[in-house]
């Protein structure tokens, strides 16, 4: 239900840490900082003026070039946008529509509690809010994917609980009266409390 939660589907552009590359940024820095040494090393014997104007030359081009390919970088990119839509709205107006309604249901509540409320308006206003709250939160895990993720879970786990069964159910004990499985430490019958025989 949070909005931080990261889906598949609308994951925004990744770090460069995890794309292992550089950012443009970087790349300029770099490129200043190289070129600012090399105008240093040719200009050695005019004095400190002009390595330092041809140095300040040299980071303003890198600047001027990284604002150039944040312009052009949109335009060319084939990445996806930011926005993550659920249907034809953003998650976040999603998100904030829910919380409006979820506050809203509380504030009824409260309402209802000091008295300022009939029982017959409580229940016609929050019936209404809790169907749209309901919807929205339907639509949400809808967008978002949660159910299939959820269903691999649930395989998995289940999995994992039938192999733990099957090995617990080798050490059960039958009671020999009413045919309950009872544990494999017991002594006495969970169900009908006969003694169980070794």
């Amino acid at each position: 239900m949070s909005s931080a939660i990261s889906t598949d589907k609308g994951q925004v552009k990744g770090d460069a840490a995890v794309r292992g590359g550089l950012e443009p940024w970087q790349f300029f820095l770099l490129a200043a900082l190289g070129c600012a040494t090399a105008v240093t090393f040719m200009a050695r014997g005019q004095g400190p003026t002009a390595i330092i104007l041809l140095s300040v030359l040299m980071g303003a081009a890198a600047l001027v070039g990284y604002a150039a390919l944040r312009a052009v970088r949109p335009l060319v990119s084939p990445e996806d946008d930011r926005t993550v839509m659920v249907g034809q709205r953003t998650r976040a107006a999603l998100e904030g529509e829910k919380l409006l309604a979820l506050r809203s249901i509380k504030e009824l509540e409260f309402d209802r509690a000091m008295g300022r409320l009939s029982e017959d308006d409580f229940r016609e206003m929050s019936g209404r809010l809790r169907a749209r709250a309901a919807r929205l939160i339907k639509d949400l895990d809808a967008g978002a994917g949660y159910r299939d993720r959820i269903e691999k879970d649930l395989v998995k786990r289940m999995g994992s609980e039938r192999s733990a069964s099957a090995q617990k159910t080798a050490g059960v004990r039958a009671c020999a009266s009413c045919g309950t499985s009872n544990d494999e430490d017991a002594r006495f019958c969970k169900q009908c409390g006969q003694t169980l025989t070794a």
